[in-house]
């Protein structure tokens, strides 16, 4: 039961630090509130929304409103104090690598519970940590982040494979695992600047 609570617990606050991200870029792009409130819910419930869609599931926030009352406020917050939000950068960097590493998990746990399939499990996973942004920055009109930020996409990867991993092998506490491995890869990535190597545009595609 306390590991439940302590998960649902982290569970929203990974939502309240999503939508804070997806805030913060409506605070970039000079958007009203309305737009905050926008991109704050791409981040935060847009990926586990495609996943249960995708599922044919129902969709997560319609049973529990709390996860949208929790990305409205974030918006909100984010907008009444951005001078404020914009200094705990280095704070909701990690607050977001720990929602990453916790989305991707839970996102495995209920593919698996629904279809069974490893690799289904895997890639909902991955969908549940990372469609959200990727939906966000399309919004926004920029390039994903998740597509070139320091192992952000990766460390969600193999916080999935270790999930389904820890449960094929009957490991206690496979959520817990999936978790702690998720985070350690993206702090690795944090602390050092890692990210996986990427293509040399063509000398014609480069900027002139």
């Amino acid at each position: 039961m306390l590991i439940m609570t302590l998960l649902l617990f982290f569970d929203y606050l990974g939502v309240f630090v999503f939508a804070m991200t997806g805030a913060l870029v409506a605070a970039r792009k000079g958007m009203d509130i309305f737009g905050f409130v926008v991109l704050a819910m791409m981040p935060a419930v847009g990926g586990g929304t495609i996943r249960d869609l995708i599922l044919d599931v129902p969709v997560f926030w319609l049973i529990d409103t709390w996860y949208l009352f929790i990305t409205l406020a974030a918006a909100i917050l984010t907008f009444a104090t951005l001078s404020l939000v914009h200094r705990l950068g280095t704070l909701l960097v990690w607050l977001d690598a720990l929602g990453l590493a916790v989305f991707c998990a839970i996102g495995t746990m209920k593919a698996l519970e629904v279809t069974g399939d490893p690799v289904v499990g895997v890639m909902m996973g991955v969908i549940t940590a990372v469609a959200g942004g990727i939906l966000r920055d399309v919004i926004a009109n920029e390039s994903p982040l998740v597509l070139h930020r320091e192992v952000y996409a990766t460390a969600a990867f193999l916080g999935s494979v270790t999930c389904v991993a820890a449960i094929t092998l009957q490991f206690e506490y496979p959520l817990s695992i999936a978790i702690i491995t998720a985070f350690i890869v993206r702090a690795l990535g944090i602390t050092f600047g890692l990210s996986l190597p990427g293509a040399n545009p063509p000398d014609s595609e480069k900027d002139p």
